[in-house]
């Protein structure tokens, strides 16, 4: 990893090895900021107030080598990544502003890309996690991991089935309790509709009943301008004298028959005359139709006008249903009246929804029982196997005589939601049924004890360190990085850990972030955060420790003096131990 302007670090280059690497330093030199960096490469969340004073932004850049195949390799070429030589290269950069950018292989990503690979990739274990491993919520989670598919097989479908009971049950009761608003919304709709089909109202009925009754209103007038529009076009029998539009056109026409034959020009104007004689008779002929056939009775009129105002008030009623007063025409009534079958419809089935809802809910409540009941015996079967490989671990852990063990409980309830677990009514929620905790007995004869009440500090790091320990070594991931979580130890007891974490670098890339030399003397390599000051700028660089310096450095982790021979003869020791200690692991 290179880091600039992170903090106390100015520009730094961390050079990690396989196998076993310590990470140790002065307090406040800077160690936990490689720790941050590795975490923003993985995704972790950007804070402004990680860029150093007076830098624009901080920057950091990984390169992690990968296996062919590795899910996380596919993954990154399916974000458009390139691979540099089998190789991932991840850069992070966040502004003073706290802008976050991601790069993976060469291309800008989402920041959330590099937290999904991170599961793939590295495994961190701190004191952070320590502490939540007290909360049962987070042991339950831890035994969940450690269980495999066993448990997130079965998990899976649970959340799932659950996920769908609330839906269910939540629908349930919204339409069991509010059966009386419901039923009263149906009411207001039926009366409706009822009154809507009683008055049969048809589409555009109300444009042609507003035409009619203006028609039947001036009727007398209509008839006397039709009459006299004929007298003009077709003249009148009774007045001999009169001299109308047909009789002048049918002369006109006549005389240009008689010398059309000695010029087309007037030829064609007496064929357009003879079109206008014809024109003239049958709009003659209509006006005639139409005197006569007009009606005037005052009865049609007053029965259209009754037909009118009881459209008028359907209109007003539920043509405007969605708009302001008196707005809306009957298509709106007709328009309301079609969706509004189509909700009593709903309403009204949803008796028969109540019983289908009701049906599934009992299926699915019988169905999680089963998969809670594969979820209580696969946790309580990993909960051995894990209890005792943690025993194991704390055995060589300076606490041969403590034992481990993890509860794995049900809560019987007598509310009528239970579900049946190994014939009991029992409360769950969406992991399953059971209640996880750890428990410790420190030694023979004491009570077991939730490891929260029942450990020491010393006791805790420990038990915790195993806990961990045993994850690490059951996870598929190649590099693991831990983080001071071997406060609280000393002694044998921390030399014991040295030699777990050598343990498990012989099949993974193990980091660790120490204050403890005999962790340190582990290491197959040892880098030293240093600070120095310059008068005005505090820098941090990262180096690579070996022969002399090595000495030195434990020597200061032992006695805080790096030149006192006691000191410097224990840090031999120390190391010549440790390699002992290897060549019996290998």
């Amino acid at each position: 990893m290179r880091i600039r302007s992170l903090g106390v670090i100015d520009d730094a280059v961390v050079e990690l090895s396989p196998g076993f690497t310590a990470v140790t330093g002065e307090t406040g030199a800077g160690k936990t900021m490689v720790v941050t960096s590795l975490g923003l490469l993985l995704g972790g969340r950007a804070d402004a107030g990680l860029v150093r004073i007076g830098a624009k932004s901080a920057v950091v850049e990984g390169r992690i080598a990968l296996p062919d195949g590795a899910p996380a390799a596919r993954r990154a070429e399916e974000a458009g990544a390139e691979l540099d030589d089998g190789a991932l290269l991840i850069s992070r950069t966040v502004s003073a502003e706290g802008r976050s950018r991601a790069h993976l292989g060469g291309r800008s990503v989402p920041v959330g890309l590099l937290g999904e690979l991170a599961s793939d990739l590295v495994a961190v274990h701190g004191q952070t996690d320590q502490q939540g491993l007290l909360r049962p919520a987070r042991q339950r989670e831890a035994l969940d991991r450690y269980a495999g598919e066993a448990v997130s097989g079965p998990l899976g479908e649970y959340t799932a089935v659950h996920r769908r009971l609330r839906s269910v049950t939540a629908e349930l009761d919204e339409l069991t309790t509010r059966a009386r608003e419901r039923a009263e919304e149906a009411d207001r709709l039926r009366f409706g509709l009822e009154e809507i089909a009683a008055a049969e109202p048809r589409p555009g009925e109300d444009a042609e009943l507003a035409a009619e009754a203006e028609r039947l209103g001036h009727a007398e007038a209509l008839a006397t301008a039709a009459t006299a529009a004929h007298g003009a076009l077709a003249g009148n029998p009774e007045d001999l004298e009169a001299v109308d539009a047909a009789t002048l056109v049918a002369g006109g026409h006549r005389a240009l028959e008689a010398v059309r034959a000695h010029d087309p020009a007037l030829a064609r104007l007496a064929d357009r005359l003879g079109e206008i004689a014809i024109l003239l008779s049958d709009v003659a002929g209509e006006l005639a139709g139409y005197a006569d056939d007009l009606d005037a009775d005052p009865l049609r009129l007053a029965a259209v006008e009754e037909r009118r105002a009881a459209l008028t008030h359907l209109v007003r009623k539920y043509g405007a249903a969605e708009g302001p007063a008196g707005a809306g025409d009957l298509a709106g009534v007709l328009a309301w009246a079609e969706r509004s079958a189509s909700r009593l419809a709903e309403l009204e089935g949803d008796d028969d929804r109540i019983g289908e809802l009701a049906t599934e809910r009992d299926a699915l409540r019988a169905r999680l029982s089963e998969l809670a009941q594969r979820l209580t015996d696969a946790r309580t079967e990993a909960a051995g196997r894990l209890a005792g490989a943690v025993t194991e671990e704390l055995s060589g852990l300076a606490m041969p005589h403590a034992r481990v063990t993890i509860d794995v409980r049900v809560s019987e309830t007598d509310a009528p939601d239970g579900i049946e677990v190994n014939g009991r009514s029992v409360a769950y929620g969406p992991t399953g049924a059971d209640e996880v905790e750890l428990l410790l007995a420190p030694h023979p004869g004491a009570p077991a004890r939730p490891i929260a009440k029942g450990a020491s500090g010393g006791e805790l790091s420990r038990v915790m360190l195993a806990v961990e320990v045993v994850f690490a070594g059951a996870s598929p991931v190649p590099t693991y990085l831990f983080d001071e979580v071997d406060a609280g130890v000393g002694g044998k007891a921390a030399v014991e850990i040295g030699h777990r974490l050598a343990r498990l670098a012989r099949t993974a890339q193990v980091v660790v972030v120490t204050h403890l030399p005999q962790v340190a003397a582990f290491a197959d390599r040892h880098l030293l955060v240093e600070k120095t000051h310059d008068g005005s700028v505090t820098r941090s660089g990262v180096q690579v420790l070996d022969g002399e310096d090595r000495i030195r450095e434990l020597s200061r982790m032992l006695a805080g003096q790096e030149d006192s021979e006691l000191a410097r003869a224990h840090a031999e020791e120390l190391l010549a131990a440790a390699r002992s200690a290897a060549g019996a692991v290998d």
